[in-house]
């Protein structure tokens, strides 16, 4: 149970990282202060239960796109997300695309980062307690 909390803990910042890092970046992709808890949790959730769906039928009807499944999966998150009022707000193709991408590859790197830097935090953090 405590893995599957931090696992869950570790996908909301990740998702929360890429949705900052693309704001800063692409100027008409915009989260509002007001609504970036809701416009996070509702992303990390379409994309946590889209995901293995998008993989499914990638994997029955389009072998070729397996690679794609995530940045798929990411871009139809956002498009979900961006309904809510007031968190997230998208506009024009070229956004949608390198929006997709990058919260696709931010996120990405979160979850794969996170945990190394986590387990390091703990690591250091016995070693000192029995140095006392």
């Amino acid at each position: 149970m405590i893995r599957f909390l931090i696992r869950l803990a570790i996908f909301v910042v990740s998702s929360a990282l890429g949705l900052i890092v693309t704001s800063w970046l692409l100027e008409n992709f915009k989260i509002q202060v007001s609504g970036f808890i809701v416009a996070v949790l509702v992303f990390t959730v379409v994309q946590g239960i889209i995901t293995p769906f998008v993989a499914t039928m990638a994997k029955r009807y389009a072998s070729a796109f397996l690679g794609g499944v995530g940045l798929l999966a990411t871009a139809l998150a956002l498009f979900i997300a961006q309904l809510f009022p007031g968190g997230l707000e998208i506009r024009g193709g070229s956004t949608w695309v390198l929006g997709a991408l990058l919260v696709w590859l931010v996120s990405a790197l979160g979850t794969f980062l996170l945990p190394f830097w986590w387990l390091r935090e703990k690591r250091n953090r016995r070693k000192e307690a029995k140095e006392a």
